[in-house]
């Protein structure tokens, strides 16, 4: 009775992990000729987007008076940014370090003689024509680290749709061309894949500043980006 039970209950199972399993349906069969191509589409956008990393470094003799000072220093910081419009939601603490300082010489043990520290922050905002502003008020309250801004696209879905209906024209328009060549025509596209939509993102232009009378009145030209989206379509030539 016991084996019998057992082989029930194996029927039973077999059709649960049958379901399990993962279903890929077959491409749709292609009557003419095969042809795969890969095509491009490009779609431009002035930045909207501006992104500072600012902070204070501090030194002391004891670790306690350096973190002491760089937040007092540091609170000022965000202050002006509030001050200047910045949200409280646009800035984002990067990073929070403290390291001990040592005096090397020759033939001798490094010598402890003060410790760093540094409060870093990530700033993001829309103005950028704004951008002079925002950073004469970081350097007036003490922040001795500087660097961007990196100018982006802060909602590029739209200019991505735009490339990809470029890329799918593109596409299209070289099947055709082989299409002729051979004497057939494109009857259908039987599928389509994305490689997935890009955009450069510049780097950041390094500002050191270190005068808190410095006037940050550089121009900042947001210039245009470039969007890519690449396909890789089939066509069913006959």
């Amino acid at each position: 009775m016991k084996s019998i039970w057992l082989g029930l209950a194996l029927c039973a199972a077999a059709p649960t992990a049958v379901a399990a399993q993962a279903v890929q349906a077959p491409m749709p069969a292609i009557a003419g000729t095969r042809l795969e191509v890969s095509a491009t589409g490009e779609a431009t956008r002035v930045p909207d987007l501006a992104i500072i990393s600012a902070g204070v470094v501090t030194r002391q003799t004891t670790a306690t008076a350096a973190i002491q000072e760089n937040a007092e220093r540091m609170e000022r910081v965000l202050s002006a940014l509030k001050r200047v419009g910045i949200e409280e939601r646009d800035v984002q603490t990067s990073s929070i370090n403290l390291n001990p300082e040592y005096r090397y010489q020759d033939n001798r043990s490094p010598e402890l003689v003060g410790y760093s520290a540094s409060n870093q922050v990530s700033i993001r905002f829309h103005d950028i024509r704004n951008t002079g502003k925002i950073l004469d008020a970081l350097v007036a309250e003490g922040a001795n680290q500087i660097n961007g801004p990196t100018l982006t696209i802060d909602k590029p879905e739209a200019a991505l749709d735009e490339a990809r209906l470029k890329a799918l024209a593109n596409g299209r328009a070289r099947a055709d061309v082989y299409a002729r060549a051979l004497g057939r025509r494109v009857a259908r596209i039987v599928s389509i894949s994305e490689s997935g939509g890009s955009y450069p993102v510049p780097p950041p232009m390094p500002m050191m500043m270190e005068a808190r009378n410095q006037a940050a009145d550089s121009k900042i030209l947001p210039g245009e980006q470039k969007l890519q989206v690449t396909l890789s379509i089939v066509f069913d030539l006959q």
